[in-house]
């Protein structure tokens, strides 16, 4: 018997995406749950114009949003996504056929990224398995903001769904520089709360490691000019992660002394 199916997806100014993301869902969805960070762009009237159930929660964290927005889900079955994502028609198709037949507690699905306009096959961002698909009394939002992850409670069944989520990442490499700051800045704060150290030499061999193996073990070359900005900026993104990790704990060194 077929289940019914709530739609989720959190939202910050994502009037140039939003819509994008909500299309693609309008066959599989039972219903449509947005919860917004109090967007001042015209995210509200674009969810309201696909009929979604919108809501505004203050943003905490991605992890802590998304696992609010689940419970704001009517229906067990949930599709969670980010407002830059899509489904392929592939993608739709194998959704639909899940929620027809549904026999696990939890699908994947690889997600394909457009940086800058190309469809980026390697570098380290392909194949991109994600859990997006699930009963919510088997699965929670987790991992280390912001790079969070479904955690599926033991036990739960898993399976693979054909199609690709495509992923409309940045638009302008401006725009990833920015998001790289700050997502830094979340990343390094949640080492520092975990209570991790870095040495100097780590600081410098770490990125240096990322973009060997973004360029040159994932094949990041074969993705032309933007694999190697990927690649550079992947290892921009370590480097400041654990510099701002480093610099904290020297200061902190500093004022026990």
């Amino acid at each position: 018997m077929p289940v019914k199916l709530s739609v989720v997806v959190i939202t910050y100014n994502e009037e140039r995406n939003i819509a994008r993301c909500l299309e693609s869902v309008k066959q599989v969805a039972d219903e449509l749950v947005v919860v917004d960070s109090y967007s001042t762009d015209r995210t509200r009237e674009i969810c309201l114009s696909y009929g979604a159930r919108f809501m505004e929660h203050p943003f905490e964290g991605h992890i802590e949003q998304k696992n609010y927005a689940l419970t704001q889900a009517t229906f067990q079955h949930v599709l969670s996504l980010d407002a830059d994502e899509a489904l392929s028609p592939e993608l739709e198709q194998a959704v639909l056929a899940a929620k027809n037949n549904w026999q696990s507690d939890a699908y994947s699905m690889n997600r394909l990224t457009n940086y800058c306009g190309k469809w980026i096959h390697h570098s380290g961002w392909y194949p991109d398995t994600k859990v997006r698909l699930f009963d919510r009394s088997k699965a929670v939002w987790g991992g280390e903001n912001p790079h969070d992850k479904i955690i599926l409670s033991q036990g739960a069944t898993l399976q693979h769904l054909r199609g690709d989520l495509l992923h409309y990442s940045y638009y302008t490499v401006t725009q990833h520089l920015g998001q790289i700051n700050k997502f830094t800045d979340a990343s390094s704060k949640a080492l520092i709360r975990d209570g991790k150290t870095v040495s100097l030499p780590m600081v410098i061999l770490k990125p240096l490691f990322r973009f060997f193996r973004a360029y040159i073990l994932k094949r990041g070359f074969l993705d032309g000019p933007e694999g190697f900005i990927i690649s550079v900026s992947s290892a921009e993104s370590v480097y400041y992660k654990y510099l701002k990790l480093y610099m904290h704990n020297r200061q902190q060194k500093r004022r026990e002394v």
